[in-house]
């Protein structure tokens, strides 16, 4: 799993009669990122070639979703702990748990100040009265910034808007402690969309449809929701595409050993870096409009190194932070322990940073890391266990996931979303109000497989065959409550 780059999926056949080795089954998500409709096939073996008569191909990816220590990184965020979130209906019916971090319109987005410890430097305790007063200042920074874009017609950054609103109103300047507490304020927000405040629209920054219910942790992880959604589907793994070709009612999918697949439609689910790198080569070449559509939004990273230890020997917090003269210096510690009972810390990266440590090698990354704790706790024991990512430079990857650069048009969401012909756009980076999210690309991923499945049946001429019913209630009719704890 962790070698492979895009999973090619071959499901639908629709051409009847339906005999018993093509078996119609009801709409399955095959990953959070991505939505198909699956049937037991019998492939035509051509060459190098494997042909379907109708049958449609799903390029994607399992960007890190399946984790490799279930204790460790699994636990993945949810963001909108509430029964409006598309997976809700998933994770009620597998029965899974979620641990809420925070409740919403929070300053930290995907945590509150319940449950936290911060540190300066040199591990001194900041003290919380002091934490407090600086997030109501860094709320009032960013409110002021929304004036800032109302003066201005051409589009700045997030971090030049905050520059004005010092410049106008010094008495929200922080000095001393308060000013690097003001700037761990800063770089969760950085983390939030992966990529520095200097990259980041102020047009568009905070116009983001943000579910009820605050955020949450997955406590047993997505695993199960993707195992159970999978099943019975054929995946094919360790095939990376080179190659995408479409025309005379056909698209034809190429891997890195020269076998092709054809078929009558795809839904492309790649990382946005994946595109923006030109990995895949299309023929015909994608048209102007396409290729800007992928050069205008950005891609952020986020790093995550997981440590495991033996024990614990830190306080029972939701999270640890370090504070520091900027943001690119702070540091962020989720407590999976609180969560979940194992014994793990997650120290988190984003932007520039991000990429910085991703020059190091794994010992190194740890080292650091582990610097900053024994800063905070110097009887800190070593882990016995660590994971490293490295998103950015990950050539399954190159990224982590989007967010909308400075200067951004407003129809760019439109535009990659948009089909050419039967190729069909899914993943987070073409969802218009949660991109950056796993229900974004899921909600994403149901849409490309609707409009796909309408092509295919108008394409036969039989329309009526199939219900178009919503894929979102076919999955689950289970309606038990969500169950959320916080400890």
């Amino acid at each position: 799993m962790a070698n492979c780059r895009y999973c090619i999926l071959y499901p639908l056949r629709l051409e009847p009669p339906f005999s018993n080795d093509a078996e119609i089954l009801r709409p399955k998500v095959v990953t959070p990122f991505s939505v198909v409709f699956t049937a037991k096939l019998s492939p035509m073996f051509r060459g190098n070639r494997i042909r379907y008569r109708q049958l449609l191909l799903l390029v994607g990816v399992y960007q890190g979703l399946l984790l490799h220590e279930p204790s460790m990184m699994r636990h993945l965020r949810l963001h909108g702990v509430c029964n409006e979130n598309p997976l809700a209906p998933l994770i009620r019916g597998l029965g899974l748990t979620l641990y809420r971090t925070s409740g919403d319109n929070s300053v930290l987005y995907d945590h509150d100040l319940e449950s936290y410890t911060l540190y300066d430097m040199d591990g001194h305790q900041v003290p919380q009265q002091m934490v407090i007063e600086v997030g109501e200042t860094f709320k009032r920074i960013l409110e002021e910034t929304g004036k800032v874009r109302d003066e201005h017609t051409d589009d700045l950054s997030v971090l030049q808007a905050i520059s004005i609103v010092l410049d106008r109103l010094p008495e929200l300047r922080q000095e001393g402690l308060a000013h690097e507490v003001l700037q761990w304020y800063l770089c969760r927000l950085e983390a939030w969309f992966a990529a520095d405040a200097d990259m980041i629209s102020l047009q568009s920054w905070d116009q983001e449809h943000v579910l009820s219910g605050g955020h949450g942790l997955m406590v047993q992880g997505y695993d199960p929701i993707i195992k159970a959604l999978a099943k019975d589907i054929d995946i094919r793994l360790n095939h990376r595409v080179t190659k995408i070709s479409s025309g005379y009612n056909k698209v034809m999918v190429t891997v890195e050993d020269g076998t092709s697949f054809v078929a009558d439609a795809a839904i492309l689910t790649v990382p946005l870096g994946i595109l923006k790198a030109k990995f895949i080569e299309f023929e015909p070449k994608l048209p102007d409009w396409k290729v800007a559509a992928i050069s205008d939004l950005g891609v952020g990273n986020e790093n995550k190194i997981a440590l495991r230890f033996d024990k614990v020997f830190w306080p029972n917090v939701e999270f640890l932070g370090v504070v520091a003269p900027n943001s690119y210096a702070c540091g962020y510690f989720l407590n999976l322990h609180k969560a979940t009972g194992h014994p793990v810390l997650v120290y988190m990266a984003a932007g520039r940073f991000a990429y910085d440590l991703e020059k190091l090698s794994n010992e190194s990354t740890v080292d650091f890391v582990m610097s900053q704790l024994k800063k905070m706790f110097p009887d800190a024991t070593e882990p016995v266990q660590y994971l490293v990512t490295r998103w950015g430079t990950d050539p399954n990857s190159l990224g982590s996931y989007s967010y909308d650069l400075v200067g951004m048009p407003e129809d760019v969401y439109e535009r990659l979303r948009a089909p050419l012909g039967n190729l069909f756009f899914g993943g987070e980076a073409v969802s218009l109000e949660n991109q950056g999210s796993v229900h974004g690309a899921y909600s994403a991923g149901v849409m490309a497989a609707e409009n796909c499945q309408k092509l295919l049946l108008k394409k036969l001429g039989d329309i009526e065959m199939f219900p178009l019913g919503s894929i979102r209630e076919e999955i689950l009719k289970d309606s038990v409550p969500l169950q959320i704890s916080r400890m």
